[in-house]
């Protein structure tokens, strides 16, 4: 489906079980699923509740702007719910920047992301550029964050944060990318819209939104070559030369994960406070 077989898809979210998992407990997931290979094109899943099986842990959630109000999400905790979804042909799996509380509520946000996307003329490589530029701009708050490939074209960094509004990451991730559009807004942009991305970075700070999703860490990308969603030293976003030195392909994680381990454990344990904003 993905020039591997689906005995391959399946080994490789069991080898990177004990590093992906973390980062999926209690999210909601989002599975985007190519049953006939990825030539063929994907759907998005959101709502298993009439295929799947009684030990797949789901959550209700909301889906405002969706078909219905609410959606039976999976939450995939353990390797069995890696192994289903890969025997579902969901190479893809997404997830929010909260988790679940109590009864299927709603944790306040845990992660600030940026993700940065490459508008035409531009690659990976000018991605990395703008990520050292937002590392060096919230060191001023006393912050820290941890890169990752996005598998695709593009780059995420991640903060991992405690918050006392949920309204706080978007705020403040909009609030940073507003800062480096303005000082370089030939080469960054805040806004969506094709026409401002073209030759620049967009810094999409919009993923922070609660019904938004973002590719999860350590997730294949459905593509003709099996890359996946790696994360990164900062050495090696310095280092990036061409778009080659940050794709990474699902042979290369075994050996990766080996010599570093999990690059996003922060996340799990090193909460940061956002700062006030600037005036």
């Amino acid at each position: 489906m993905t020039g591997t077989t689906k005995a391959e898809v399946l080994e490789h979210y069991l080898a990177v079980a004990e590093v992906m998992l973390p980062h999926l407990r209690d999210r909601p997931v989002t599975m985007v699923r190519w049953p006939d290979g990825v030539e063929r094109g994907s759907f998005f899943e959101k709502d298993v509740s009439r295929h799947a099986p009684s030990w797949i842990r789901t959550a209700r959630v909301g889906t405002p702007g969706g078909r219905s109000e609410s959606a039976d999400f999976p939450v995939i905790d353990d390797e069995q719910g890696l192994a289903w979804a890969a025997n579902l042909a969901a190479l893809e799996l997404h997830v929010p920047q909260w988790r679940l509380g109590p009864r299927d509520g709603r944790h306040p946000p845990d992660l600030v992301v940026f993700d940065l996307d490459p508008g035409d003329g531009t690659t990976v490589v000018d991605c990395a550029r703008v990520a050292l530029r937002i590392a060096e701009r919230i060191a001023d708050d006393g912050l820290v964050a941890y890169p990752r490939t996005s598998g695709g074209k593009g780059m995420q960094l991640y903060l991992p944060v405690v918050v006392t509004r949920p309204e706080q990451t978007s705020e403040f991730a909009k609030a940073i990318a507003e800062d480096l559009a303005g000082d370089d807004p030939k080469r960054v942009t805040a806004v969506m819209a094709k026409a401002r991305r073209r030759g620049r970075i967009f810094v999409d700070w919009s993923q922070n939104n609660p019904h938004k999703t973002t590719i999860g860490s350590y997730s294949l990308r459905g593509r003709a070559r099996p890359t996946v969603a790696t994360p990164l030293t900062w050495d090696e976003v310095r280092a990036c030369r061409t778009p080659a030195d940050l794709t990474f392909l699902h042979t290369d994680l075994p050996a990766r994960i080996a010599e570093h381990g999990d690059l996003m454990a922060p996340l799990l344990r090193d909460p940061q406070r956002l700062p006030r904003l600037r005036s």
